[in-house]
């Protein structure tokens, strides 16, 4: 759907209680490739759009992949209950077999996996089970889901209560959701700058289900209690969070989804090697930030790659050739 130069290939998973399950895999080749790779996973109520992403480490040397989970976007199929899963390790498979086409079939010797919102919080359990495989050399975290955006009674002792109703009646749809306010900062229909599908990313989410609250909050409790991921991790987030209901103009410079306190307070159970950076005016996905914060964003992921995996983006191939060197210049210099 996104024309070349993307490409796009189904993986197939096997049937669960709703019948088939497939995920995609979205690639964008380089055009110089240098043997490095990206692999992206998108948050909930959410799917790959963002091409500009792509283009960034593509136009580096770095082939880009992006992978659409199991009842997301472009693997959603009819019979599936949108974005719902059990089990945060459901999703272990798909990215199990993404690697292995980006490794072992493809060749690439630096994958750097890169996680937003519930995707950072996948990849991140997903690297500590695989820690000692040797699959990812670099993990980037986008406002990562550590742990539920409400107060304490409601993020404790009414999670848990829900978590038991959730293994009890899995599909029990919640009386809670996203709300619109930051879809209206995202979309271009409304007060924002992107277009995207609003069936596979609706502006007020999918129903929140019981069972899906139950993985979350399992998953949130590994992490909280420690992880061991044995690669460097950057955790990126904005500075602020909205906590509004209602439009206000300071949604577009805030994450208006998750506490962005949370994730700077649980990203030391990460793992031993884990740098933290946030973006004033940042979005909760901040690469559909505003211009000038995702520029710093993509620069801060370039200078890290480049310090911790001695592998940074490369500089983009020059549209015009550079001028001849003059002989003075060269007699300069000896």
């Amino acid at each position: 759907m996104l024309g070349a130069p993307y490409e796009r290939r189904t993986i197939e998973l096997g049937t669960d209680d709703e019948g088939p399950v497939v995920a995609t895999l979205v690639r964008r080749r380089a055009d110089r490739p240098t043997g490095r790779a990206v692999l992206y996973v998108h948050g909930f109520v959410d799917y790959f759009f963002q091409t500009h992403v792509a283009d960034f480490f593509a136009e580096r040397g770095w082939d880009f992949y992006a992978l659409d989970l199991r009842k997301y976007g472009r693997s959603l199929l009819p019979h599936q209950t949108p974005n719902f899963c059990r089990d945060l390790s459901d999703y272990f498979p798909e990215l199990d077999a993404a690697a292995e086409i980006i490794r072992a079939e493809e060749g690439h010797d630096t994958l750097l996996a890169m996680g937003h919102s519930t995707g950072g919080l996948i990849i991140s359990l997903w690297a500590h089970d695989r820690r000692d495989t040797g699959l990812v050399d670099g993990i980037v975290l986008n406002s990562p889901f550590f742990d539920i955006n409400a107060p304490w009674m409601v993020r404790r002792p009414l999670a848990a209560a829900v978590s038991r109703l959730g293994r009890r009646a899995p599909q029990r749809v919640l009386p809670f959701g996203l709300g619109t306010v930051y879809g209206e900062s995202l979309h271009a229909d409304h007060r924002g700058e992107w277009r995207y599908d609003l069936a596979w990313k609706p502006l007020a989410g999918f129903p929140v289900r019981a069972g899906w609250i139950n993985a979350i909050r399992a998953g949130q409790r590994r992490l909280r209690a420690g992880l061991d991921i044995p690669v460097p991790v950057l955790l990126a987030c904005s500075t602020r969070s909205f906590r509004g209901t209602k439009w206000h103009d300071s949604a577009t410079g805030a994450d208006a989804v998750l506490d962005v306190e949370h994730m700077v307070r649980w990203a030391p159970r990460l793992g031993r090697h884990v740098t933290l950076a946030r973006f004033d005016g940042g979005l909760h996905d901040l690469t559909l930030s505003s211009p000038g914060v995702r520029e710093k964003v993509f620069a801060e992921v370039g200078r890290w790659a480049e310090g911790f995996l001695r592998a940074g983006p490369t500089e983009p191939e020059p549209t015009t050739p550079p001028s001849p060197r003059r002989p003075a210049d060269a007699t300069a210099e000896g």
